[in-house]
């Protein structure tokens, strides 16, 4: 079941590359400069997130015992408590696939002609969401749902990893990935039918991640929310910044001009494209 919507898309970018009669031009531009500044700001973004993360402290026990199920938002305190190995592991299956989720762009012509400058937009999306997501998990003090779970031992429960509740990078990344894919088909494919499949697949994967970070007691259901919305953002606004700019369209005011009585007025707005 869980593998089923990556091999739908799959399917469906093999079904369009038979109706794609040439290759297009890339509606992106990179710069080697600029993206390999980005990139590497991000990176080492990310190596200070973990730096912090791995530098917060456990809970002492005094502050577990003050832990309160009441404390929090009261849409989040029903997940206070859950704690299950096994939907952490299963979490862990699309979370993965989701990072290959953009070779099946490749079986697409339009696409695989422009592999490389799709890589490296991915891989900025990539680093971008994971500099928000450590720097953000490593500042910021919010224990785990099954921190509240009194049937766990101790030590586990204050384990410093286990205080980084807020927001949930699981989701964060998976959602960047599969919006990142939907994004790109929807750029190189702009015409094509499957555009509402495509955006409902990578939109229902990072929800099945959340719902199973939420039932192995990883984060609450606010965490979910924030991380799906910086990784949907990130997977959609990358590859959005670097999209050309139609040089050919202009839109200029329109204007008259009577030379006899040097009257100047505007009169609306002109479209000019050049083929």
């Amino acid at each position: 079941m869980i593998k089923s919507p990556y091999l739908l898309i799959a399917c469906c970018l093999f079904t369009f590359s038979g109706f794609s009669q040439e290759k297009m031009k890339s509606p992106y531009e990179t710069d080697i400069v600029k993206d390999g500044i980005w990139i590497t700001s991000a990176v080492g973004l990310n190596v200070l997130g973990f730096k912090l993360i791995q530098e917060k402290d456990e809970l002492t026990l005094n502050e577990l015992n003050q832990l309160s199920k009441d404390e929090g938002w009261g849409v989040d305190r029903w997940a206070a408590g859950y704690y299950s190995e096994k939907a952490n592991a299963d979490s862990y299956i699309p979370f993965y696939a989701s990072f290959v989720m953009p070779f099946a762009l490749l079986i697409n012509e339009n696409e695989r002609g422009h592999a490389g400058q799709i890589s490296v937009l991915f891989v900025e999306t990539m680093a971008t969401t994971g500099a928000l997501f450590t720097i953000t998990a490593g500042l910021v003090e919010k224990s785990r749902p099954l921190v509240y779970n009194e049937s766990l031992e101790t030590g586990e429960r204050i384990e410093n990893d286990e205080q980084r509740s807020f927001f949930a990078g699981h989701t964060a990344a998976t959602a960047a990935a599969t919006f990142f894919v939907a994004k790109v088909f929807n750029d190189f494919n702009p015409d094509s039918p499957l555009k509402p499949y495509i955006w409902g697949v990578a939109a229902a994967i990072p929800v099945s991640v959340g719902y199973m970070r939420i039932k192995a007691g990883k984060h609450f259901l606010t965490d979910n929310l924030i991380g799906y919305g910086v990784g949907a953002a990130a997977g959609v606004l990358i590859p959005e910044l670097h999209k050309k700019a139609d040089k050919n369209l202009q839109i200029y005011p329109s204007t008259s001009f009577n030379h006899g009585e040097y009257n100047f007025s505007s009169q609306g707005l002109t479209l000019n494209y050049q083929f």
